[in-house]
C-alpha cells in the first residue's frame, strides 16, 4: 500500500472511532446538567446556589410549577440522589471503555430519576 494512503485511512478509522465512543460520554455530560438543575435542587432540597447556569442546554433556570400527572413519573430526592451515583458509575465505565455498561447505567439512572419538575 502507497504510503500516502496510509494517513487519510488511519485518520478516518481513528474520527469515526472517536465519533462513536462519544454517543454515552454525550448521555453523561446530558443527565448530569439534568441532574444539576434547578428542578432537580428542588426536589432534593438543595440549594439553588451551583445549579445549572442560564442558557444552559437540557436545564432548566427554575423549577417548573406543574408537576407530572402521573405520580409514578415524579422524581424524589432518594431517586435524583442515587440517580446522581449512577451517572458517576456510568462516567467510569465510559472512561474505562464499556460502552454497552455506561448505556445501560445511564438508562437505569433515568428511570430512577423520573421526572423533574
Amino acid at each position: 500500500m502507497k504510503p500516502y494512503f496510509i494517513l487519510p485511512i488511519a485518520s478516518f478509522l481513528l474520527a469515526s472511532g472517536s465519533a462513536f465512543a462519544s454517543s454515552c460520554s454525550e448521555e453523561v455530560t446530558t443527565l448530569q446538567k439534568r441532574l444539576n438543575s434547578s428542578g432537580a435542587r428542588t426536589v432534593v432540597g438543595e440549594s439553588q446556589v451551583g445549579a445549572t447556569p442560564l442558557g444552559t442546554n437540557k436545564a432548566l433556570d427554575k423549577a417548573l410549577t406543574s408537576m407530572p400527572s402521573n405520580t409514578a413519573d415524579r422524581s424524589s430526592a432518594g431517586g435524583v440522589e442515587e440517580a446522581r451515583s449512577l451517572v458517576e458509575k456510568a462516567a467510569a465505565q465510559e472512561k474505562a471503555g464499556d460502552a454497552e455498561g455506561c448505556r445501560n447505567t445511564i438508562l437505569k439512572a433515568k428511570e430512577i430519576a423520573g421526572a423533574l419538575p
